[in-house]
């Protein structure tokens, strides 16, 4: 582990619990949340060896997590805010980790400038997910970056991934249930076939709060709903399934 990171002003590091990891967090900014977390215990099946691209990297809590979990060869991030980029680069330092996770500060949909088609194994993605001039926009523009469909929409990022996926290559995504039925079509209509959905909710009387969903590119159609995901029991602790994602069982 790398100690030598300097941190700046609102930054703090975040121990994650599992294997040493950390990633370096701006307070003002926008945090990760239990979603990333899911997203990378959901591709955490990936194949030995798989080249991986993680669209909208953020912190890079993802990336960082699937370093540890899975036998990933490389995994690359692109990020488009510099000051993100920037800060999830000493993160990268602080886990000693470049050799295996690097990272590109553009716009996702610049990538062909940076990679031939059909290069990647796997993609994960945990996109924005409102649509522009939807809900309430955040008046930070970090946070309205990491939250509205600002500089590329859903269908963005599913074009770029087909475009980048190699022939029954996965994606990775999470998103909001309200939205799942925009991701799905998408998907289908760029030949990359919806495989797994996974609802998760809050609780049992809950209704769903983030969907999970993998997709093969140019896959015969055949759709598995996975069991729920529940993140609270009835007493309001954590289920035993959310204790073991955090590594707490």
């Amino acid at each position: 582990m790398n100690n030598n990171i300097e941190l700046k002003e609102n930054e703090r590091i975040d121990d994650l619990e599992f294997k040493g990891l950390k990633i370096i967090q701006n307070k003002k900014g926008f945090c990760f949340g239990i979603d990333s977390i899911l997203l990378s215990d959901f591709a955490k099946n990936i194949k030995n060896n798989a080249r991986v691209l993680d669209l909208g990297t953020g912190t890079g809590i993802i990336a960082t997590l699937l370093c540890g979990k899975t036998q990933l060869k490389e995994i690359i991030g692109i990020e488009i805010q510099e000051e993100v980029y920037e800060m999830a680069n000493r993160s990268i330092k602080l886990n000693n980790l470049e050799n295996r996770f690097k990272l590109i500060n553009d716009n996702i949909l610049n990538l062909n400038n940076y990679f031939e088609k059909n290069s990647f194994d796997v993609i994960v993605t945990n996109p924005p997910y409102k649509k522009r001039k939807t809900g309430i926009e955040n008046q930070d523009k970090r946070k309205l970056i990491s939250r509205h469909e600002m500089k590329a929409s859903l269908e963005d990022f599913i074009k770029i991934s087909k475009d980048m996926l190699k022939d029954k290559g996965e994606i990775y995504i999470v998103h909001r249930p309200e939205r799942l039925v925009d991701l799905l079509t998408t998907m289908r209509n760029y030949k990359i076939e919806p495989k797994k959905v996974r609802l998760v909710y809050s609780n049992i009387n809950a209704v769903p709060k983030l969907v999970l969903v993998q997709g093969i590119k140019n896959a015969r159609p055949f759709l598995k709903m996975e069991k729920n995901l529940y993140v609270y029991n009835e007493n309001g602790e954590y289920t035993d399934e959310i204790l073991k994602i955090y590594n707490k069982k």
